[in-house]
């Protein structure tokens, strides 16, 4: 199926979109942190296929979108560009899907700008009090080592290609090729320190965190476990109080990744097709 490449400003920079099918109810897609819009590609072409319009976007400083050095690229402000961008494409109410970070952008939209969420479904988001998450925490730990023996000739790959790699369940849906895509965009001899400033970007003011009390409708939210001491009863009872207002729908599933559409597609396939129906 034909995916169209756009590009969209947004204030302080450009935002690169791909666009696969047209006419049907939009899905919007966000990646997580170290990720990008390639992450959709097992799920994007298949909802076009039942009719939707689907926008998996990079976001600002990510992918192919541009990183201007004096943007935000706070939790808060990702979810302005991708309102500016969903305005100027002149859409209405869309159906957004979020994963890691990206489902706490897609929430504090959905808290900002009620009527342009339909519908939200947070795949394994980050806990909002607990940010950047263990995973960045990890790598920007990794990175201290390495300043510290300044072992920098391999730029990002130290840092990110760990995260990647324990981002999947199955070691198999992480071979060197795809490490290698994902970290395509951080390549060169600023690609770390992009890489780091990203992870520090990934906070919540105070006031940002309370709006997420704001959501309210139908939100899925999928998670999983990640040890035998995961608490998944627990887990969801904690979203239902960060989202007090929402009628939070859960999928819990035994084996929990950060990366869903690289680690299960088939499955989330499966519970999207039932979430936009």
């Amino acid at each position: 199926m034909y995916t169209e490449h756009l590009r969209i400003p947004v204030g302080p920079g450009t935002l690169h979109l791909e666009r696969v099918g047209r006419g049907g109810p939009a899905v919007v897609l966000l990646h997580g942190f170290g990720s990008c819009s390639f992450l959709w590609r097992a799920i994007a072409p298949w909802l076009a296929e039942a009719g939707c319009t689907v926008l998996a976007i990079d976001l600002l400083g990510h992918g192919e979108s541009d990183r201007p050095p004096d943007a935000s690229y706070g939790l808060g402000a990702q979810a302005e560009y991708v309102e500016q961008a969903l305005t100027a494409l002149r859409l209405g109410p869309v159906i957004l899907v979020g994963q890691d970070m990206g489902a706490l952008v897609g929430a504090l939209l959905a808290a900002q700008r009620p009527e342009r969420v339909s519908r939200l479904a947070l795949l394994e988001p980050l806990d909002p009090d607990d940010l950047p998450g263990p995973a960045i925490r990890s790598l920007q730990r990794t990175s201290a080592r390495a300043a510290l023996t300044a072992n920098t000739l391999f730029g990002a790959r130290p840092l990110l290609e760990p995260l990647l790699r324990s981002a999947v369940g199955d070691p198999a849906r992480m071979p060197d090729l795809l490490v290698a895509r994902y970290l395509a965009p951080f390549v060169g001899n600023d690609g770390a320190a992009q890489l780091l400033r990203r992870a520090m970007a990934v906070t919540l003011t105070e006031v940002e965190r309370q709006r997420l009390g704001d959501v309210t409708g139908r939100v899925l939210l999928w998670t999983g476990a990640r040890s035998a001491e995961d608490d998944l009863a627990a887990r969801v009872g904690r979203w239902r109080r960060i989202l007090p207002m929402a009628a939070l729908m859960p999928v819990t599933v035994k084996q929990g990744s950060a990366l869903v559409a690289e680690d299960a597609p088939a499955a989330l396939r499966s519970t999207l097709q039932a979430w936009v129906a």
